[in-house]
């Protein structure tokens, strides 16, 4: 079992525990109106390989049956708010007394170098770069991180520090994991969410990659500065030639074996008579 340990005080200081409270507080938990509720109704919660990754940290950690009770909590909509800001997830829970709980799942942001590196990464990889710039997550997005040194997800509670305004000093509470199962799937619907928590929002990343790629590649005229002429004739075809005698026929005598025939008859020489005509 892990150790039971105190949220760090900064967190303390800015989400203050409550009150005591009479033991009737701590019953039945208390219902919200439009709370965001799971999507899944019953199993496994997370579809994905990188919610699965998520999840896979917090039950290393899962204390008895909070694991559950905080599934029931995400699926019963007890959770108010949440959001995911570079650094940590932050979001209002409401248990069993009046006063919600405050609830953080911090993670360490890759500094500026770091991601230097991963830009790079991206931008030299046409595939990744593609499907980056589509809107696409690659299945492999992890493995980009590794060549680089780094690792997307946390790989242990060091990693992944956790704290709840609740009296429950387990970590993770009940809270915690109900916050925990709906960050998995917001990252199944938007995996850039994971970058995000990791410091890159979206909008930066791409703009990383797209720089990056214009840097290496060709120069390429914006489509703003030659609209006025992009339909406009670039001069006279130039002449190619063709056959000397203007015999039509000579292209399918220039033409090597098909090896395919036609009632009995090579291919060119059925194509023959139709030749003829279109050059007459």
């Amino acid at each position: 079992m892990p150790p039971r340990r105190r949220p760090k005080e900064p967190f303390r200081e800015k989400f203050p525990e409550p009150g005591p409270a009479t033991f009737a507080e701590y019953g039945k938990r208390i219902a919200v109106e439009d709370g965001i509720a799971a999507k899944s109704r019953r199993g496994a919660i997370g579809a994905s390989w990188w919610s699965g990754r998520f999840l896979a940290v917090l039950e290393k950690l899962g204390v008895g049956g909070r694991l559950d009770r905080g599934k029931t909590y995400a699926r019963a909509g007890q959770v108010i708010d949440l959001a995911i800001e570079p650094g940590e997830v932050v979001a209002t829970v409401q248990g069993s007394r009046a006063e919600p709980y405050r609830a953080r799942i911090g993670i360490t942001t890759f500094a500026d170098e770091a991601w230097d590196a991963v830009e790079n990464a991206f931008a030299a990889d046409s595939w990744y770069a593609a499907s980056l710039l589509g809107g696409t997550v690659p299945d492999d997005l992890e493995e980009v991180f590794g060549r680089v040194g780094l690792s997307l997800f946390p790989t242990g509670a060091r990693e992944m520090p956790m704290d709840c305004s609740c009296p429950d000093w387990s970590v993770p509470c009940k809270h915690l994991a109900a916050v925990a199962y709906l960050v998995a799937e917001r990252f199944d619907e938007d995996p850039f969410l994971i970058l995000r928590w990791r410091g890159r929002d979206r909008a930066t990343l791409l703009a990383g990659i797209r720089d990056r790629r214009d840097d290496t590649g060709p120069a390429v005229t914006p489509l703003a500065e030659v609209v006025d002429r992009f339909w406009t004739a670039g001069g006279p075809l130039p002449d190619v030639g063709g056959p000397a005698s203007g015999n039509s026929e000579e292209l399918l005598d220039q033409m090597p074996p098909l090896g395919v025939t036609v009632d009995g008859v090579d291919a060119r020489e059925a194509l023959r008579p139709l030749y003829r005509r279109l050059g007459a």
